[in-house]
């Protein structure tokens, strides 16, 4: 269990629904309308704390219920294994047993196991679990000397090229185009690379991502095998659509086949793991690639308050770039809360002490430890925190360190439980008790030492006590849900929890880094160190990375449902120069700073309904796809300034300067109408555009670049008339 869950580790379920149409009980329109489409493709953009989790299992059970999907065609994938096990139990709470909901990798590995011996013969090679030995000893078989974060760096590079599909003698190119910061001379990278894939063969075994690169040579090679899977599996669901590598994309197209029974849920918005290869242009693209899709939008944010929603909304407001064209504007659906804190430190022991002593006043308010974060960009900086909680006597745990069921306490723990249900008749210790929590308290102070009062201070003992008082609580949750849940069924339920690293709650303040903070949530989350050099990191360089960084710190702010605290440092130690600054991208939105110039209003939520049947043909699945050529010289074009003007910058253009300037001028009006920048109603480009085709008819209109059907249908009236030298008719509406 984690921070995400906001009540007991049970809640009360209510009681499977009756009907197909019970299903549908209680979701909102966008839901229903995600949980209804159940032919053809569908995309749903949802944004933060909308409940997409609930839409796309409510919309597999109402398919499954309804007897339009069979149980065993779906496949669900996500990206944890803890995703995975969440919407298993929702599918089973809603009557949808069956369904197969697995990560890439777990649906791979199971596909691979089973056809391995007819497509390789043999067994399949042993899966490592950890690549780092494996690169120090390839390393080693070069002659060359990696210290510890090298290896690390190192292994990372070698894991992006692998989902990149990028073969060794491409990386250094493949870096370079990337813009990828290298930790050793890209060619060096590319030999130990090289000596690493060697270095498994020699020994007969796979990694991680050797897992996706074989099912998708198997599926590739054998079309009998394909043709088996694909029988198999008929409709597909994939959560965090906006993470795919191009490798996983490769593997769901040859799941897919010739076929558009898939439903996609993403938000580009949270887009912060491109560093693994992940990138949200197959979310983007989506309806370039299925004409027909449905389109649902999700904004009606049940999370976070108004004042989290604004501030979440703001930073977005200040975006550039590919992923901000496609924000979603929030709408919360929560009372009033609390305004977001702002506060400055001296040094960052000051910041952690501040931040300790405001968590100390919240507990000692009634909020539960569990129920508080403290959010950071690196995992170096946990540890000023840890000091300053222990030294305020607040528990904590951290997040992204140790895996829950990996701890010695908890292993040891579980065997003792495991021992005590088969053979508890023959406990003394459980002569006297019968119902569960007591028969865990029993074994757990027997075994492993538990008492019911907490031990004095802080470290490891603390960590220990906190871990079993965890399993403690679980139990008593689950006696609460099942009454008369034996111990048997306790152990059965940690193993299930263990498989899916679905870990109870530790009841201490959460310390997390960003990342790791991702899919979670709290009421009251402190986002420290939020300073230029830390957020955006240092080393972002690019507008690319820059515009990640600020998506990383709407993630963050997004975590929080009531309070929401940011603070910054003025220098790293007590005494040191004053030489930093709060973060860009917290300029216009905290008190006493000057507002930038924002993107105006993100998408709102709906449906957009795509072509369906034989309209599909008229415009092919993959014609985007065609290169986009220039229309004097015929040289292929790759900026997408010039590929919306249809022709190269320096060939000779055939403008009507008079038609742009009148263009011009009734776009000013219309931006001042609505309150929006220039560039909401038309960029200059596809206003040159349409100066340069002078179209006569919305056909015509709606070919060029940037015409979409929503502006379309706003503006294209008024356009049509401008370009056959009328005056428009009055004004429109705000796009």
């Amino acid at each position: 269990m984690t921070a995400a869950t906001h009540s007991t580790l049970f809640p009360q379920v209510p009681a499977v629904p009756d009907s197909a149409d019970a299903v549908l009980e209680g979701l909102d329109p966008e839901q229903r309308e995600v949980a209804t489409a159940l032919r053809g493709p569908v995309c749903v953009l949802a944004g933060a704390g909308t409940g997409k989790t609930r839409a796309i299992t409510h919309r597999i059970a109402y398919g499954v219920r309804s007897g339009i999907l069979q149980p065993a065609s779906v496949l669900a994938v996500t990206f944890t294994n803890r995703a995975a096990g969440e919407m298993r139990g929702r599918l089973r709470q809603l009557g949808a047993q069956g369904v197969q909901a697995r990560t890439f990798h777990s649906a791979a590995l199971r596909q691979l196991q089973y056809f391995w011996p007819k497509a390789v013969g043999g067994g399949l090679p042993r899966l490592v679990d950890r690549k780092v030995q494996l690169v120090a000893d390839a390393a080693a078989g070069l002659g060359t000397r990696l210290d510890r974060g090298e290896l690390r760096d190192v292994t990372s590079e070698i894991e992006w090229c692998k989902v990149t599909q990028t073969i060794p003698a491409d990386y250094p190119y493949a870096a370079a185009k990337a813009g990828r910061e290298t930790p050793r001379d890209p060619t060096e990278i590319a030999h130990l690379y090289a000596a690493y894939e060697d270095l498994k063969r020699d020994r007969a075994v796979i990694d991680f991502e050797d897992v996706l690169l074989l099912t998708v040579a198997v599926l590739q090679d054998r079309q009998d095998i394909a043709e088996q899977v694909r029988a198999q599996y008929q409709h597909f669901v994939v959560d965090e659509y906006q993470d795919v590598s191009p490798l996983q994309q490769r593997l769901l197209d040859l799941w897919l086949g010739d076929r558009d029974d898939l439903c996609v849920v993403g938000d580009a918005s949270q887009t912060i793991y491109s560093f693994t290869g992940a990138t949200p242009d197959h979310l983007l693209d989506f309806r370039a690639r299925h004409p027909g899709a449905t389109v649902v939008k999700l904004v009606r944010d049940y999370r976070s308050t108004p004042q989290v929603v604004r501030l979440a909304n703001g930073l977005l407001a200040q975006a550039h770039g590919r992923a901000a064209d496609h924000r979603l504007e929030l709408v919360s659906q929560r009372p009033s809360g609390p305004e977001p804190g702002y506060t400055e430190y001296t040094d960052e022991p000051a910041e952690a002490e501040g931040a300790a002593r405001r968590i100390r006043e919240l507990i000692d308010a009634g909020v539960p430890a569990a129920e508080i974060a403290v959010l950071f960009r690196t995992n170096s900086q946990s540890e000023t925190y840890e000091q300053a909680l222990a030294d305020a006597g607040v528990p904590y745990q951290l997040r992204g360190a140790e895996r829950f069921f990996d701890r010695p306490e908890v292993r040891k723990a579980g065997l003792a439980l495991r021992g005590a249900a088969r053979f508890g008749g023959n406990d003394s210790r459980l002569d006297d008790v019968v119902d569960l929590p007591s028969q865990v308290r029993a074994v757990l102070s027997g075994e492993g030492g538990w008492t019911t009062q907490p031990p004095a201070g802080s470290g490891a003992v603390r960590e220990r006590w906190e871990s079993l008082t965890a399993l403690v609580n679980l139990a008593q949750d689950l006696a609460a849900a099942r009454p008369g849940a034996t111990l048997a069924d306790f152990v059965a339920e940690l193993d299930e929890r263990a498989a899916a690293q679905h870990a109870p709650t530790v009841q201490g303040v959460t310390l997390a880094s960003l990342h790791a903070a991702k899919g979670l949530e709290w009421d009251a989350v402190f986002l420290v160190g939020v300073a230029e050099g830390m957020l955006p990191i240092s080393y972002a360089r690019t507008d690319e990375q820059i515009e990640e960084e600020r998506r990383l710190l709407y993630v963050g702010v997004t975590r929080a449902r009531e309070r929401l605290h940011v603070s910054w440092s003025l220098s790293r130690s007590p005494g040191g120069r004053h030489n930093r600054r709060p973060s860009r991208f917290l300029d216009g939105l905290r008190p006493g700073t000057t507002p930038t110039v924002g993107r105006g209003a993100g998408t709102a939520g709906g449906v957009e309904r795509g072509i369906r049947g034989a309209d599909t043909t008229a415009v092919p699945r993959r014609a985007q796809r065609t290169p986009a050529r220039c229309r004097v010289c015929g040289r292929t074009l790759t900026d997408a300034g010039e590929m919306k003007l249809m022709r190269c910058e320096d060939c000779p253009s055939d403008m009507d300067e008079g038609l742009y300037e009148r263009l011009r001028a009734w776009r000013a009006v219309q931006a001042a109408n609505s309150g929006q920048p220039d560039f909401c109603v038309f960029t200059d480009r596809t206003l040159m555009a349409i100066a340069e085709n002078r179209p006569d008819s919305p056909a015509e209109l709606s070919r060029i670049p940037g015409v979409l059907s929503r502006k379309l249908r706003s503006y294209g009236a008024e356009v049509l008339a401008i370009c056959a030298g009328q005056e428009p008719d009055g004004e429109i509406a705000a796009d």
